[in-house]
């Protein structure tokens, strides 16, 4: 038995009508084997510290020179997560937005607002402990998981 756990992919808005934060949970990625923190919480994480979100690519990106990891918009960070993990058949299956209750230890969730489009807020819940373990940015869940890991 693996240690299951969840990713949902989630953007914000400010609702113009109402005024009110909205939110979109675009797609939840299943990991079936490693989601502990220490070890897909850190892939996650690590990845996500790699990129930057932007609205709209750079052109060098286009043309090939620019090999910089952008993510454009949370549409695209969602599928570049999940291509990062998907290499082969099984071990990673996608679910509707937001499902849970597939046996996980870990859901992870990956937020993009669209008022600090530049921020990536990554937060961890331990479902047996039913307690949030970490919310910040994907560095800050990569230095305290490797300092751990070096524990």
């Amino acid at each position: 038995m693996g240690t299951r756990s969840l990713t949902t992919f989630i953007e914000r808005w400010n609702d113009e009508k109402t005024g009110k934060k909205k939110q979109v949970k675009i797609v939840t990625m299943y990991r079936q084997m490693d989601g502990y923190p220490e070890g897909h919480g850190l892939d996650l994480a690590d990845f996500l510290a790699g990129g930057t979100v932007v609205n709209g690519l750079p052109i060098g990106v286009i043309t090939g020179e620019d090999k910089t990891l952008y993510f454009n918009g949370m549409g695209c960070l969602s599928a570049q997560v999940i291509g990062h993990f998907k290499t082969n058949s099984g071990g990673i299956y996608l679910h509707r937005g937001g499902i849970t209750n597939c046996w996980e230890q870990y859901r992870y969730e990956v937020i993009v607002d669209e008022d600090n489009p530049k921020e990536i807020l990554l937060r961890c819940y331990d479902v047996y402990d039913r307690k949030w373990i970490f919310e910040g940015n994907p560095k800050d869940f990569v230095k305290k998981y490797k300092e751990k890991e070096k524990v």
